[in-house]
């Protein structure tokens, strides 16, 4: 009977195994990258695929700092270096000492064609819309049974727990995600929310290639609701991202960014109370000083004396009309006088009365000797009377009597 051995001998054993193995050492192993990553150290982490399978490769910081290109997802690559177990998970890899760049992988070609595509039809050009400040129902796009929701859910609870959350489950990898995802969009979009967040956890490329698809992207673009896209870790960049009205890197960070803080509007409001509470303290204060300056006016201008005031000027202008007017009866009596003392000077009959006459022909007074002929009957006013006479001579020389 064989004895029996722990995990990590077995995994020491195989190690040992691949290392003794001269095949496995300075290979090269030709392939698109996919996965991949880098950490703080410098370390590269990745996999080669080709058609049918795939690989795991890491690429140490020393040998990593050498790279004269930037590696990124879909590029066809050659890898040199040697099979190895990492022991500690018992996952066998390729730790690669040199890269050498092939070209453009055929997924980065095809996904790249797909890009231009969709950026001439506009899907990525649309203006984006802005996320409503205090949403009252958010629709979320992802798997019923993956992290994303359960993340989701636990950050909106806690920073607003007043907005409703619905759920539109969906496969997010696979063959059917594609039309699965653009379904449940649909739902979304027609189910009155605020926003829509399509989401899910982190995955390698192929996991994500359902959010590369035209139908999702479309789909995306021709929601009437505000999108947020958190697809994958914060490295992991999708055409849904581009298409979608704001980008998250992840599906905990699309729930911060679609809802307020509870407590930051708490304190907000608080400051608010505080500034409201302030100026209505101002203003109690600006009208308890605008009452003290119209008390102080009443009691130095009482309305009795106002009274007082008020009948002593209108006393005062009915004397001063009064003294007018009694002045202005003097003058008009005196003008008057005048012009009776005119008039009776011009009175043609005042003149009787110092013994003169006046002589009338037909009705009209003489004005001169000239009126007159001799033979005229006139009729002559004197004092005493009048007369009617005939004339028998007219007389010129004014000095005859």
């Amino acid at each position: 009977m064989s004895s029996i051995l722990s995990v990590s001998q077995i995994n020491t054993y195989i190690s040992l195994k691949l290392k003794n193995d001269v095949k496995l050492r300075g290979i090269a192993i030709k392939g698109e990258i996919a996965d991949f990553s880098q950490n703080r150290s410098g370390h590269i982490y990745f996999s080669l695929h080709d058609q049918f399978a795939s690989i795991k490769a890491v690429m140490f910081a020393s040998n990593a700092a050498k790279l004269r290109f930037l590696p990124m997802d879909g590029m066809a690559v050659t890898a040199y270096g040697n099979i190895e177990i990492y022991e500690r998970d018992g996952i066998y890899q390729i730790v690669v000492s040199q890269l050498i760049p092939d070209g453009v992988g055929a997924a980065f070609n095809a996904l790249q064609k797909l890009k231009e595509k969709l950026k001439a039809l506009g899907a990525f050009d649309a203006p984006k819309r802005p996320i409503p400040r205090y949403p009252e129902k958010i629709a979320v796009v992802t798997s019923a049974g993956g992290a994303a929701v359960q993340d989701v859910k636990s950050v909106v609870s806690k920073r607003y727990p007043l907005v409703s959350i619905e759920v539109f489950p969906t496969a997010v990898q696979g063959l059917e995600a594609p039309s699965g995802i653009a379904s449940a969009l649909l739902r979304a979009d027609s189910a009155g929310a605020d926003v829509i967040i399509l989401t899910r956890g982190g995955g390698s490329a192929e996991d994500l290639s359902a959010f590369n698809t035209e139908a999702v992207v479309m789909a995306v673009y021709n929601c009437k609701t505000p999108v947020i896209s958190a697809v994958g870790h914060e490295i992991d960049l999708t055409l849904c991202d581009l298409a979608a009205d704001l980008r998250a890197p992840t599906p905990t960070a699309a729930a911060v960014l679609a809802t307020p803080d509870i407590n930051d509007m708490k304190a907000e409001i608080k400051v608010f109370g505080e500034d409201i509470r302030r100026g209505a303290e101002k203003k109690l204060l600006s009208c308890r000083e605008l009452l003290k300056r119209y008390e102080f006016a009443l009691s130095a201008f009482s309305v009795e004396e106002k009274l007082n005031s008020r009948k002593r000027d209108i006393q005062a202008i009915k004397r001063n009309i009064e003294d007018l007017a009694r002045h202005r009866l003097k003058v008009l009596s005196a003008e008057l006088s005048g012009l009776k003392s005119t008039l009776f000077s011009l009175d043609p009959k005042s003149v009787l009365s110092r013994g003169y006459a006046l002589v009338y022909k037909n009705g009209k007074l003489a004005p001169d000797i000239s009126w007159l002929n001799e033979g005229d009957n006139v009729k002559i006013f004197m004092r005493g009377g009048s007369a009617d006479a005939e004339l028998k001579r007219i007389n010129g020389d004014e000095n005859e009597v």
